[in-house]
């Protein structure tokens, strides 16, 4: 059995809604257990769940962009890893990362690639989305695409920012937020396989 863990911070209930969502595309590939956590539960290195990381295969961090970066819950999360980091815990292991922000572009980049560099310190192999881009013609429809905002080195979803968490993120976002999960979710089951 493949292990995958989603670990992510949500300030107001938007990031969460998109990590069910990525948890529901990850959970559809047989194979594959997954173990959702809060960064808030691993504010420090001595507490929390990071057992259940060790144990994992592969980690999805998640985190909403606040101010063009990642929250400082997901940030002190990232900086109590460097224990694991010192003993090479997470070495090898499939990395990929989601954010969410009231604007459609919003720097999300940033908080990804913060993500991709804290992957890249554990000596994890980075999975990108690479999803096209949904919305990049004139015959696109903005409602329904997927990947609209054309996000490839990890999952970018927007929440309007005047609705509760019940109403956006809105469902074309929610799907590929579902497209996401699965696809890291196999990406991290041929790995484990291949090391087999």
């Amino acid at each position: 059995m493949t292990k995958l863990s989603i670990v992510y911070h949500s300030g107001y209930g938007h990031t969460a809604k998109v990590a069910e969502h990525v948890a529901k595309g990850a959970r559809g590939v047989t194979g594959v257990s997954l173990d959702v956590l809060k960064a808030d539960d691993l504010q420090t290195a001595e507490e929390g769940p990071w057992d259940t990381l060790a144990a994992a295969d592969g980690i999805i961090f998640g985190s909403p962009t606040y101010m063009g970066a990642s929250s400082s819950v997901f940030r002190k999360f990232a900086e109590s890893s460097s224990k694991t980091w010192m003993n090479g815990g997470w070495r090898d292991k499939i990395a990929a990362g989601f954010t969410n922000s009231g604007s459609l572009a919003g720097d999300k980049l940033n908080t990804l690639q913060e993500m991709m560099i804290l992957a890249g310190q554990h000596g994890m192999i980075w999975a990108n989305y690479g999803a096209f881009p949904g919305y990049n013609t004139s015959k696109s429809d903005f409602g329904a695409a997927w990947n609209r905002a054309g996000h490839m080195i990890g999952l970018g979803t927007q929440s309007l920012t005047d609705l509760p968490a019940d109403e956006t993120p809105d469902k074309a976002d929610l799907s590929t937020s579902e497209d996401f999960g699965q696809r890291i979710a196999e990406i991290t089951k041929r790995w484990v396989a291949g090391k087999a």
